[in-house]
């Protein structure tokens, strides 16, 4: 069982609970999902956008983190619930 919340506040009420945050999407500076940094936080929240739009621009810019899946050359996103397994099935404390 993956804990999970909808979020009407900002990033920055996760960082106020001790939660460094990682928002998936694809960017310019986004790091890989399995970047070793990602599994030494003791506390990350995984933010996942909508699909279609995904998060806003404001969102990722506000992520500690932004982390990207990397796909097959021609595939640019996956649904978010695809998204999501990939993101707790790599990120999950071990």
């Amino acid at each position: 069982l993956i804990p999970w919340t909808w979020l009407d506040g900002s990033l920055s009420d996760l960082g106020k609970l001790g939660f460094r945050t990682a928002a998936m999407a694809l960017t310019d500076n986004s790091v890989s999902i399995d970047d070793p940094v990602l599994t030494t936080e003791p506390r990350l929240a995984i933010v996942m956008g909508t699909e279609g739009d995904g998060l806003s621009p404001e969102t990722i810019a506000e992520a500690d983190y932004v982390v990207r899946i990397p796909m097959s050359h021609g595939v640019d996103s996956l649904n978010v619930a695809v998204a999501a397994a990939v993101a707790f099935w790599q990120l999950r404390a071990r």
